[in-house]
């Protein structure tokens, strides 16, 4: 699996290329928390998101498929007894319906087959009054990121979908979600991140 080859050297290649934007919509994200927020996280990866979330959070479960990638996030967070790590799909999640205050997907809804599975699932674990929050990059108007993407396609990461920005609010109305806020951190990958209340 691609994300498990990959994940010893993945935060490596994220903060040369595209550190400014990551510490952006990292600090972004993790500002949207409350200290009473019992949060989920999923596709967490390395824990890019993870260790600025679990700072701000009562309790951090944060989720991914790819083994290595939640080695690399468990040895991040060691010293936060507030988080919990587990493998999940995050289009058949095994979480009861509105038990999250937070829910955060970063950085994967365009990899994935099923989006809209996907969208339900968050949607659903979440608790009325709480927040989905969902950071994509924006790779199809920007040459830069563009040829990023190719590069990690040609890799191995099997986009499904680019975005520009005017695509990303289409996804979510098409869709019939309301998205309450955009924000996008800009630099050679954008990331832009979708606040969704419930």
């Amino acid at each position: 699996m691609f994300w498990n080859t990959i994940a010893g050297v993945y935060d490596l290649v994220e903060n040369t290329f595209n550190g400014k934007v990551n510490r952006d919509i990292v600090q972004y994200v993790a500002n949207q928390m409350d200290g009473g927020d019992d949060v989920l996280e999923c596709a967490c990866g390395t824990g890019m998101f993870s260790l600025p979330v679990a700072k701000k959070c009562r309790r951090l479960t944060a989720t991914d498929f790819a083994d290595k990638m939640l080695r690399q996030a468990r040895k991040k967070c060691k010293d936060f007894s507030n988080v919990v790590f587990e493998k999940a799909d995050i289009t058949n999640l095994r979480y009861g319906d509105e038990c999250f205050d937070k829910v955060v997907a970063a950085n994967v809804i365009h990899l994935l087959d099923d989006p809209a599975a996907a969208m339900s699932e968050l949607m659903r674990v979440c608790k009325k009054g709480g927040a989905v929050i969902i950071p994509t990059y924006i790779t199809e108007d920007n040459r830069t990121s563009s040829t990023a993407a190719k590069f990690f396609n040609l890799l191995g990461a099997n986009f499904k979908q680019e975005f520009t920005f005017a695509k990303y609010q289409d996804f979510f109305k098409a869709m019939g979600y309301d998205v309450a806020e955009y924000y996008t951190a800009e630099g050679r990958m954008p990331c832009c991140a979708a606040i969704i209340r419930k």
